[in-house]
């Protein structure tokens, strides 16, 4: 509205300009033909009402409010007197709201990085109220109010932490990672067109993987007999194993998961056709795919389950793993060295890998 005003208030200036030089009778002449055009307009218009943008009321409302009532009764105007005088009431009683319209008080906001702080501990740590929050903010350095966090809580939707405390799945599996193993199967198919099935199990803690066996037939009684196996291969390992997450497919007999509780271990069950529930796995399959089964040529199970072993040797002993933070040699015992214990030529080996793994 602004921008339009100062637009038609130039405009004008540059009218009034070209009047200067002008003789009355040019004017009267230009009036006479100004009305007449008027006159048109309404007829054409049938009876319809002509819109004013909030610019051009507040123009005609400048420039004709200080003339008496009896001259703009006489003016051949396409609004009544009436009309022009309240729209310029109405400009000068927006100008005066605008002037005694209180200032934004109170306190300035709280700084973006202290308030994404506060967000990122509040989601963290679900259970943590909001004085809390305050407390741990403190031990960081960071000084605000406890109102503040708790105003910073509300903005964002977050609930107190009684509301919020319930454990999420993500949660679940960070707090029992060292108890936690993932199992899955998946398949592959041989050179003459074989389907064979693959039978994998992973610990959350360290990533070390398990091949258990690979079978184009995937009976009851082989993954029973699976499922003893790794309930002795844990035992001698000493690894304690309070939970083993597997998804719905139906090759899992009910007796698979008896032996299980019976040593120890409870099977939880994914959602339904939720496979990011036992990510863990899924990715380890995903790496077998990529950098060995997609690029070794299968004869057939013996062949199979050789090159699975020395990839599950590869996986466990030499691939670093980016969840555990890059954490190598995990079955070698090898000990870590500093960046300067890295000598001159000789001092970096190579070592051979399983033929088509990406190392």
């Amino acid at each position: 509205m602004l921008l339009r005003l100062a637009y038609l208030g130039v405009s004008n200036v540059f009218s009034m300009l070209r009047l200067l030089p002008m003789s009355d009778r040019d004017k009267d002449v230009e009036i006479l033909a100004l009305r007449h055009q008027i006159t048109v307009l309404e007829r054409q218009l049938n009876g319809q009402r002509v819109r004013f943008t909030p610019g051009d009321r507040a123009f005609l409302a400048a420039l004709l409010h200080q003339l008496p009532t009896q001259v703009l009764r006489r003016m051949r105007l396409l609004v009544r007197p009436d009309t022009l005088l309240r729209w310029h009431r109405d400009l000068i009683a927006r100008r005066h709201a605008t002037r005694s319209r209180p200032k934004t008080g109170g306190r300035p906001r709280t700084v973006r990085s202290v308030r994404a702080l506060v967000l990122r501990l509040a989601r963290e740590n679900p259970n943590w109220g909001y004085r809390r929050l305050h407390g741990e903010l403190l031990v960081l350095g960071v000084k605000v109010a406890a109102s503040t966090v708790w105003e910073i809580l509300q903005e964002a939707g977050i609930g107190p932490a009684p509301e919020r405390a319930s454990s999420t799945w993500a949660h679940f599996l960070r707090s029992q990672a060292d108890a936690l193993l993932a199992c899955d199967f998946f398949e592959t198919v041989t050179l003459s067109g074989a389907r064979l099935y693959v039978f994998a199990v992973i610990e959350h803690a360290n990533r070390r993987i398990r091949v258990l066996g690979a079978t184009a037939h995937p009976t009851a009684a082989r993954v029973t007999q699976t499922a003893k196996n790794l309930a002795m291969d844990l035992e001698d390992a000493g690894c304690h194993v309070r939970y083993l997450i597997r998804d719905r497919d139906g090759k899992f007999p009910a007796l698979f998961d008896t032996i299980l509780k019976d040593a120890g271990i409870e099977v939880v069950l994914t959602g339904v056709r939720v496979p990011r529930m036992n990510s863990i796995i899924e990715r380890w399959v995903q790496t077998c795919r990529r950098e060995l089964l997609d690029r070794t040529l299968i004869w057939n199970n013996r062949h199979l389950l050789h090159t699975l072993r020395e990839f599950e040797q590869f996986y466990n002993t030499h691939r670093p793993h980016q969840g555990t933070l890059v954490v190598i040699g995990l079955l070698s015992g090898e000990g870590e060295f500093e960046a300067g214990d890295v000598g001159g030529p000789g001092a970096v080996e190579c070592v051979a890998v399983p033929p088509g793994v990406e190392s």
